[in-house]
């Protein structure tokens, strides 16, 4: 057997006896051991795209619905430089990721050797972990060094108090495909019981930090956040307000405030309810209120389950812990009936001004949370949709909402949502903005016998970059439009039809349920314009803060 293939045959056996279930492969000529190796193995679900980008973004959708890594799969040169967003995303994020780039060997580089570049290190800080596997050679001990180097690679990636991406890349020699010869100076078999070559053992729960009893408590709830049913249990036994961002997991319950936004954006209400302390789960940074309220707050605890990794984007934390215990407080819920009253006022503000906007982005965001049947998926856009979501979004249960907000780029989401909506055992959908869908309308892209989901893809239309209309850029009227508004002209219909992919253009909100119904990816566009829907924001804000100021007297 030569070389390549015994390591790739070593690697992908170990990585399947370590958990691994799902691979992305995009296809190149230096990645052939890999790709053939993955392809020959029952235990995997393969999945090939033509471009790196897309496949590297359909990966990171796969792990992070799932919670386990994916192997991700190219040949070399600039094929691994387009996995880059993606891996920056996992790595902000917390998403394991198994990133395999195939590299030409040492004595190649340097040498203006075709499709040669630099792979060494290549996602910087990016990844947890990078290892330069080394040209595999014929010889005693090469076994144990693949075996174990992949069950390490695994649960540094896994975590589980750090998951991430880690890359490890691959130097392959020539010949790159099986010469028929099945000998090798050792047995490349892994351990008898099939299991793993190295078990790593799980370390026991952290010691929780012990609170001391307040009523005067909030939870607050960011990307990422773990545990998240506990402490909402925990909090409704204090007594303490939920303001939970969509894709944190927390929107649910009677103590869920779904306002918060409007609310923390009136001072008079942001100075009278200042906490005695603050618990927050994950990274919250969708509203700019929240975030300024929070460096009000006399303890604010942060919970990260890698003490030395925690977000605090205020620099506002007064303690950080990897679990925190929050007691039951004697005392009456004049504490949280405030913030119940305060929300149930401005929550009937703002459903006002949106059940007469007719077809509006915020109402769009509302409503279609409203009609997605129970254990649904929903992804939203970086952008403007989980913005949306985050200030109109009613609480439920039964929805699943995720976001790529590690770096909130606005790239590979078409990608994503195909990943994540593979992962879900559900119906899937996604929130996109136009720019959002056309930065990533290769995702679309499936060949006849790739896995297809079933996904609707809601895309909003508004010829450009609708969250620049809500920021300072938009009184720049000269240059305006063209580097911040970039309108597109592109009809949507026609791309769908390029792809075969079914498509519906929503006509009046009224029609939105019928629309989602199908099976399998499809499209549903539904046209806005900009300029209307910043002045619809602006009036959602006077509406609530009016009907605010009016029940605090």
């Amino acid at each position: 057997m030569n070389p390549a293939t015994a390591l790739a045959a070593v690697l992908v056996d170990e990585l399947a006896r370590c958990g691994l279930t799902d691979v992305v492969l995009s296809p190149g000529s230096r990645s052939a051991p890999l790709a053939l190796a993955v392809h020959a193995e029952s235990r995997l679900r393969l999945h090939v795209r033509i471009d790196e980008r897309s496949a590297s973004f359909l990966a990171l959708g796969l792990a992070r619905r799932s919670g386990r890594p994916v192997a991700l799969i190219c040949s070399s040169g600039t094929a691994a430089a387009n996995f880059h967003p993606a891996v920056v995303e996992a790595g902000e994020s917390g998403v394991p990721l198994l990133v395999l780039t195939a590299d030409r060997p040492p004595e190649l580089r340097d040498t203006g050797a075709n499709q040669t570049i630099d792979q060494l290190k290549l996602y910087g800080s990016a990844v947890r972990w990078f290892a330069e596997v080394g040209a595999p050679e014929e010889r005693p001990g090469q076994v144990a060094y693949w075996r174990s180097l992949a069950c390490r690679a695994w649960h540094r990636a896994l975590g589980p108090a750090d998951p991430g991406p880690v890359h490890l890349n691959l130097a392959f020699r020539e010949p790159l495909i099986p010469d028929g010869d099945t000998t090798w100076c050792e047995p490349l078999a892994g351990d008898a019981d099939g299991g793993p070559w190295v078990r790593a053992r799980t370390a026991p729960p952290p010691v929780a930090l012990h609170l001391p009893p307040t009523r005067r408590g909030v939870l607050v709830i960011g990307d990422g956040a773990a545990n998240v049913r506990r402490y909402i249990a925990a909090a409704g036994m204090a007594g303490w307000p939920v303001l939970s961002e969509p894709h944190g997991g927390g929107r649910y319950g009677d103590h869920a405030v779904s306002t918060y936004h409007f609310l923390l954006g009136l001072p008079e209400f942001a100075e009278t309810h200042r906490p005695e302390v603050v618990v927050t789960l994950g990274r919250p940074g969708l509203s700019r209120p929240l975030l300024s309220w929070l460096k009000r707050a006399e303890e604010h605890i942060v919970v990260a389950g890698d003490p030395s990794r925690w977000p605090d984007p205020t620099r506002s934390a007064t303690q950080v812990a990897q679990a925190v215990e929050i007691p039951v407080a004697a005392g009456d819920d004049a504490w949280l009936a405030a913030w119940r009253r305060a929300d149930q006022a401005v929550r009937g503000a703002v459903d006002e001004v949106l059940d007469a906007s007719g077809l509006s982005e915020p109402r769009l965001a509302r409503d279609l949370v409203e009609a997605l049947p129970n254990n649904s998926l929903l992804l939203a856009a970086s952008s403007m949709p989980i913005r949306d979501l985050d200030q109109a979004m009613r609480p439920r249960r039964g929805v699943r909402i995720l976001a790529n907000r590690g770096a909130s780029g606005i790239d590979g989401l078409v990608s994503t949502a195909m990943g994540a909506a593979l992962a879900h055992n559900g119906p899937a959908y996604a929130l996109l903005g136009d720019l959002s869908f056309l930065h990533d309308h290769n995702g679309l892209i499936l060949g006849p016998r790739e896995p297809r989901p079933n996904l609707c893809l809601v895309v909003v239309n508004n010829d450009g970059g609708g969250i620049f209309s809500l920021l300072p850029q938009a009184a720049l009227r000269d240059p305006f439009e063209r580097v911040f508004g970039t309108p597109h002209g592109v009809d949507l219909a026609y791309l769908a039809a390029a792809t075969g992919t079914p498509y519906t253009l929503l006509g009046d909100i009224s029609e939105l349920p019928k629309a989602l119904r199908g099976e399998g990816v499809r499209i549903v566009e539904a046209r806005t314009e900009r300029e209307s829907n910043a002045l619809l924001h602006a009036q959602l804000r006077e509406a609530a803060h009016a009907a605010l100021r009016a029940a605090l007297g």
